[in-house]
């Protein structure tokens, strides 16, 4: 069980029965009365956000979450295979523990995949991830523009702007968290 003096941010809790993941908190201490922690949580399955007030002292559920460092595999219908890089055990995923991260998924790739009560709920890739582009529109010589963007098809099937020096066939490294051009990068 964890207090409300425990709080922090990225701490996963068990609220209602589920999954949540502390995005933010404050301690408030008014000048009459008790004291009492507002939060903002998220919860870890379906991603909605609730903003609840806890007593000070008040005690919630340490979830039975584990995350494991695997190795994504293939697509198989609408669940992505994986592999633990400790044990070689394959686990399936749900499309909806993958949601939205899918689109920057490539075989043989690394992932982390959280567990709660056994249970995959959620996939997330790394930071940053190497991809091809397979369909961009050619760059114009002297075309240099500052800030000008155009958008390319990576070998994922994402489309993401880069700027327009950059070509089809190249290397880019993006940010999965905002699906942006960070830099090219060499074969």
């Amino acid at each position: 069980m964890y207090d409300t003096s425990d709080f922090r941010n990225g701490l996963k809790i068990e609220y209602q029965g589920d999954p949540f993941i502390i995005v933010e908190f404050q301690h408030v201490k008014p000048g009459k009365g008790n004291q009492f922690t507002r939060t903002k949580i998220k919860n870890l399955i379906t991603g909605r956000v609730l903003d609840p007030t806890f007593k000070s002292g008040e005690k919630v559920g340490k979830p039975d979450i584990e995350e494991k460092d695997m190795q994504y595999l293939y697509k198989e219908g609408e669940h992505f295979a994986c592999m633990d890089m400790v044990t070689y055990d394959q686990v399936v995923v749900d499309k909806d523990a993958v949601a939205d991260q899918a689109k920057w998924l490539k075989e043989n790739d690394n992932v982390s995949v959280l567990f709660w009560n056994g249970r995959a709920i959620t996939l997330e890739v790394e930071k940053h991830v190497v991809l091809n582009i397979t369909e961009c529109e050619p760059g114009i010589k002297g075309d240099t523009a500052q800030g000008a963007t155009k958008p390319a098809t990576l070998e994922t099937g994402a489309v993401v702007n880069v700027p327009l020096f950059v070509n089809e066939g190249e290397n880019i490294k993006v940010d999965t968290r905002t699906g942006q051009y960070i830099e090219r990068v060499s074969s």
